[in-house]
């Protein structure tokens, strides 16, 4: 036998490894979908045993080649390839693949093992992230040398993937940018879970991608390892566009039954399937799990080849000068005593609407923190959040700190994951009504534990005439009900700026904050405690003597709560104003601290929200009232607004007095 068949053979016997690890977990679990990571297991094995740069005993090595499964159903395809070259996911998590307690989850899951770049479970989501991945590279490689930081990011998209809107808008983002180092396969199978994709998609993906700006290549079957490689390395010499490279692929290949069906697509084979299926490909043991022991020491030739490349990195590193710098954002940590001026002011500052205020403490972090980055959906006249002389990342050039994503709210959002994957501390900003459009994206932030930052101004029915189209009434309440995410709706300057220092302190969770289009009071920076945000709330302004009654706020309406304080005040009721700029914060503080800003013999509680009244009634009780939105808002300016729906102090103070009166009985 020649070398070259030799070779053949060793890979043939390497990818059906991947096929039946695959074929095999799905069916052990009874649930998954086993066609695709037999179909793509060329692919995979192409990718991490011929093209990509990475290292199985350093997998957080920062110029690694990134991969992202954005066809996250084919999870075993990556736990597979992860297994044998020697990442760290065992055998016994792919026989535990979908089981309660194994990294090998349905989808890929950042964090769960080394390895999972990202979160990939909402199809779009995986390709989108990844033009954050790719942008980040870029912008990593503008401000440091690339040798240090510079590297590929391969994708593989189903239809799926390439369906979903999201991936539209990102990828239209990454071809005008023209980031050449973004390289994705597009399984081109034909198959969805209702039948044909036929059914659905008729438009020629190869063309619209050309549209974007992207390099297409369209293999169709010629899907050899040899052919494959050729367009990697023709992809990899186009440096100023990202690459698409088109794959007629057909799912769960081999299989005598059910090869190019949409029932491979997203159920167990079945036993005897599967051994059919075994049998074509000539594989030497109908033992589950069964691994070659010529294919394993193949596939760990990775660990060697990658330990040399990482250690060749690390003597260049090193002698870096930029080594400590990159070292801080690469770990998430800030600039040593970098919050210690968090901007303050005073009541004689007059009116100052928080996107405004938030404007300002922007400059001042940026002027801390270098790696804060962001950009907003075509509206930075309104969000009011570029930095000032940061500058603007356009197609060749990276160096920049502000982004433009267009009108492409959801698009932004994963691209904002992925720069902030990539160790920046990146925002983006639109108004909290477009939050719907973006949702996806923000709770896979929260997901991941990844410390994204997403600004939300025209927070409540105060934005006006734009009308109920613009008016978010139900955003915080959705916001807040997103486990391992902080909703900050800050009352004014103060605690705008120090939302911004919780924001940019996180590691672990994303932020969102909510920002007034109106002009709002200053409060006394000395009632504005500096753990005002992460505890949650606090006691504003407070009665002589134990409340008889207490108002609570976000936002806006903690002013209009303290207007109905005075009116109640000058009627000898002791009444305690309590702002509360984060919910999700002050849920997680022990009984005694909630217990000192609510005690509990105070039953007369009102909140004031100019927005939907859901998850109000856990802090008021139940005799207490909460005054919010039950519609959907109107046009007209602010002031009349909040006078038409009942956020006066007059209005607050009469609620306030029935809830009194219940209390009293």
């Amino acid at each position: 036998m020649s070398v070259t068949t030799e070779r053949a053979a060793l890979d043939e016997l390497c990818i059906n490894t991947i096929r039946t690890l695959s074929m095999d977990a799905v069916q052990k679990a009874n649930s998954g979908h086993p066609g695709t990571p037999m179909a793509l297991a060329p692919v995979a094995y192409l990718l991490y045993t011929r093209i990509m740069r990475h290292s199985p005993e350093h997998p957080d090595w920062p110029a690694r080649d990134r991969f992202v499964l954005s066809a996250g159903h084919a999870s075993m395809l990556l736990y597979s390839i992860l297994h044998l070259t020697g990442y760290g996911v065992s055998l016994d998590d792919i026989k535990n693949f979908r089981q309660l307690g194994s990294p090998a989850a349905g989808h890929p899951e950042y964090g769960h093992a080394p390895g999972i770049e990202t979160t990939t479970g909402p199809l779009g989501q995986g390709i989108s992230t990844a033009v954050g991945l790719a942008l980040g590279e870029r912008m990593l490689s503008a401000r440091f040398d690339e040798e240090l930081v510079g590297h590929f990011t391969y994708v593989i998209a189903s239809d799926g993937d390439i369906e979903e809107g999201i991936a539209s808008e990102a990828s239209s983002v990454g071809g005008h940018l023209g980031l050449g180092r973004l390289i994705a396969f597009y399984d081109d199978n034909h198959i969805s879970i209702e039948g044909d994709t036929a059914l659905a998609l008729s438009e020629d993906v190869g063309k619209r991608y050309e549209a974007y700006g992207w390099h297409v290549q369209n293999l169709g079957e010629d899907i050899t390892l040899d052919a494959m490689e050729a367009a990697v390395r023709a992809a990899q010499d186009v440096t100023d566009q990202p690459s698409l490279i088109i794959l007629r692929t057909h799912i769960a290949p081999g299989s005598p039954n059910k090869q190019d069906t949409h029932e491979a697509h997203g159920s167990p084979l079945g036993e005897e399937e599967i051994r059919l299926t075994k049998q074509a490909y000539n594989w030497p043991s109908e033992e589950p799990f069964f691994i070659p022991d010529e294919a394993l020491a193949h596939f760990r030739e990775a660990v060697d080849r990658g330990r040399e490349q990482r250690d060749k990195w690390e003597q260049e590193f090193e002698a870096s000068p930029h080594r400590a710098e990159l070292e801080r954002i690469l770990a998430r940590r800030l600039p040593d005593g970098w919050d210690s001026d968090v901007p303050k002011k005073g009541p004689d500052a007059g009116m100052i609407a928080t996107r405004k205020a938030s404007n300002e403490v922007i400059q001042w972090a940026a002027g801390k923190v270098p790696e804060l980055v962001g950009g907003s959906a075509d509206l930075a006249p309104s969000t009011l959040t570029l930095i000032n002389g940061g500058g603007s990342v356009e197609a060749g050039s990276f160096s920049g700190r502000n982004l433009h994503f267009g009108i492409r709210e959801h698009g932004m959002g994963a691209i904002v994951n992925g720069l902030t994957l990539q160790g920046f501390r990146a925002y983006g900003a639109t108004f909290l009504i477009f939050n719907d459009y973006m949702k996806a994206a923000v709770r896979l932030a929260a997901l991941m534990g990844i410390p994204s930052i997403f600004v939300y101004t025209h927070d409540s029915i105060g934005l006006g005439e734009d009308g109920p189209t613009h008016q978010p009434i139900e955003q915080l309440a959705q916001m807040r009900a997103t486990p391992n995410l902080d909703v900050v709706r800050p009352a004014g300057f103060n605690e705008t700026a120090l939302a911004w220092r919780h924001a940019l302190n996180q590691t672990d969770r994303p932020t969102a904050l909510a920002l007034s289009r109106q002009g709002l009071p200053v409060w006394d920076p000395a009632g504005v405690p500096a753990d005002a945000i992460e505890r949650g709330a606090y006691v504003l302004r407070d009665s002589d003597g134990e409340p008889e009654l207490i108002l609570i706020g976000t936002g806006s309406e903690v002013h209009q709560a303290h207007e109905a304080g005075k009116l109640l005040d000058a009627e000898g009721i002791k009444v305690r104003l309590v702002s509360m700029p984060c919910m999700d914060r002050f849920a997680e503080q022990d009984q005694e601290y909630r217990d000192s800003v609510l005690p509990p013999a105070c039953r007369a509680r009102v909140a004031v929200e100019a927005a939907s009244p859901m998850g109000w009634h856990r802090w008021v009780g139940d005799l207490g009232d909460v005054v919010a939105m039950e519609g959907f808002g109107a046009s007209a300016p602010a002031k009349a607004l909040y006078e038409h729906f009942g956020f006066t102090g007059q209005a607050i103070a009469d609620r306030a007095r029935t809830v009194l009166e219940r209390t009293r009985a």
